[in-house]
């Protein structure tokens, strides 16, 4: 097995002898998070102590493992639980307490192959695999799934104001997501070209904030919301820029019955008064993943067409991963990458 360590250098290793109830993933792409970042430049510990091999966000071709697995094009789940625990019992599998993250407590899939707990995997039918490959698809393991869930989670319905903040991987997702489940959806980022982007793929308004004071931005939101005719009551607010000052934005903007939900993440603490949230009777609410059990709810909506991931995913070889690090972390990309490994 052909596996990057945490210096992101070339390791060999043979490859292991599964157990019951798991699999043996041969990788076709793994795409770069900012956890990713996070655990790598940022001091976030992970569970399992070095070395460990990073990357969530994994999909591939089953190659050892139950029967009815076998050969089967696959996403790993990046939050795999136990499905037994009195969480998984009660529909949050997400937080699961014995759960398992590749990349984090297991060696992850920047690699040619990964051993994964065969319970939750999602396959991938062969109808998507006419209109993407199986390494774009990478993406649903997170990118995807995860701004997915916390909109189901914000209970946002038809014709609801959703603002959201950051437009970049994730983010970029969940506003066209938020639009297919029919709101009107206004964009907030400081990178002009990933705005446009939001824009031709139908999101209904776009505000650039780099360099504009708090007030002029909550007075342009405002006239958005009146431009959109929607409700001035019950503003749903998804932050997905993981910065302080996207958190701080987000915060800032609850109005009466708003739900700000919590995607991005950042070691930073922002300067908030959480009394807001009792005078505007408001929620806020964070997500981690996505449960299991609405993968195939994504994939679905890809593979009927109305959800289109072609324009937000380039690929790279993995080789190139200590490249594309860099080039993520000082933000050079305007799509998702994907690391697909050129040593299978």
């Amino acid at each position: 097995m052909t596996a990057l360590n945490e210096k992101f250098s070339l390791v060999e290793n043979e490859l292991p002898v599964i157990k019951e109830g798991e699999a043996l993933v041969k990788v076709a792409g793994c795409g770069v998070c900012h956890t990713d970042l996070s655990f790598w430049h940022q001091g976030v510990r992970t569970k399992k102590e070095l070395p460990l091999t990073l990357g969530h966000e994994i999909s591939g071709v089953v190659i050892e493992g139950p029967d009815n697995l076998k050969n089967k094009n696959v996403i790993v789940p990046a939050v795999l639980p136990c499905g037994n625990c009195e969480l998984c019992n009660s529909g949050r599998s997400n937080i699961c307490q014995n759960q398992l993250m590749p990349g984090n407590d297991f060696h992850g899939g920047f690699a040619s192959h990964i051993v994964v707990p065969a319970k939750f995997l999602c396959e991938v039918p062969d109808s998507i695999l006419k209109k993407y490959s199986l390494e774009q698809l990478a993406v649903i393991a997170d990118a995807i799934s995860t701004p997915y869930q916390v909109i189901e989670k914000s209970e946002l319905v038809k014709d609801d104001f959703a603002i959201v903040i950051g437009a970049g991987g994730v983010g970029i997702y969940g506003a066209m997501i938020a639009k297919i489940k029919g709101a009107k959806v206004l964009v907030i980022d400081i990178n002009e070209t990933k705005l446009q982007i939001a824009k031709s793929k139908g999101i209904d308004a776009i505000f650039n904030s780099k360099d504009v004071g708090l007030k002029e931005i909550k007075e342009a939101v405002r006239n958005f919301s009146k431009e959109l005719k929607t409700s001035k009551y019950g503003w749903k607010i998804f932050e997905f820029s993981g910065t302080k000052a996207g958190q701080e934005l987000a915060f800032n903007l609850i109005t009466y019955a708003s739900t700000l939900s919590i995607v991005g993440f950042t070691m930073d603490k922002p300067d908030v008064r959480l009394s807001n949230l009792m005078a505007f009777d408001a929620k806020l609410i964070g997500t981690w993943g996505c449960k299991p059990e609405l993968y195939a709810d994504v994939v679905r909506l890809i593979d009927s067409g109305k959800l289109q991931i072609e324009d937000f995913v380039q690929t790279f070889p993995m080789s190139k991963i200590n490249e594309v690090f860099e080039n993520t972390l000082h933000h050079k990309y305007d799509k998702r990458s994907v690391l697909v490994p050129d040593f299978n």
